[in-house]
């Protein structure tokens, strides 16, 4: 028997980072990436989810038996098929290519799923880039500006 408790904190942000995501159907958006973390496939349980209108974060608690590059690419493809099926826009909807995962200890938890669940309050003060760079510097990754967003 294996005894694992891996924290990841995902972010991923709609293509050219448009303002998309109308917030009427950010429940119902959330509880489907919700359903495919979830599902027995990828054996992963949500602690938090949210979003604004050009991007998404999720503390998950993933299995070790799967890839986070394909934990991302089955919640950013599925979500991405979820949403176009709806025919709410004029045009195809899609997300960027690239994402984020950083992990946490289980004593930051309760601070990481607050910051989540407050995306709408925090938005108001910060803009996206701002927050995504903060978050790059802190866990010390090296990017570079002129590409870091699409």
């Amino acid at each position: 028997m294996s005894y694992t408790a891996i924290y990841l904190h995902c972010i991923f942000a709609t293509k050219n980072r448009k303002r998309f995501l109308q917030p009427e159907h950010d429940q119902e958006l959330q509880k489907y990436i919700t359903g495919i973390v979830q599902s027995s496939k990828c054996n992963c349980k949500v602690l938090a989810i949210n979003n604004i209108e050009d991007h998404v974060h999720i503390l998950i608690k993933i299995h070790p038996s799967i890839s986070i590059a394909k934990l991302m690419q089955d919640i950013k493809s599925n979500s991405s098929k979820f949403i176009n099926e709806k025919n709410r826009y004029s045009y195809k909807f899609a997300w960027q290519n690239w994402y984020a995962c950083f992990s946490y200890a289980q004593s930051q938890l309760k601070n990481v799923i607050n910051y989540i669940q407050n995306q709408k309050q925090h938005h108001k003060e910060n803009d996206f880039e701002k927050e995504y760079i903060e978050i790059l510097d802190n866990f010390q990754i090296k990017y570079d500006k002129n590409f870091i967003f699409e």
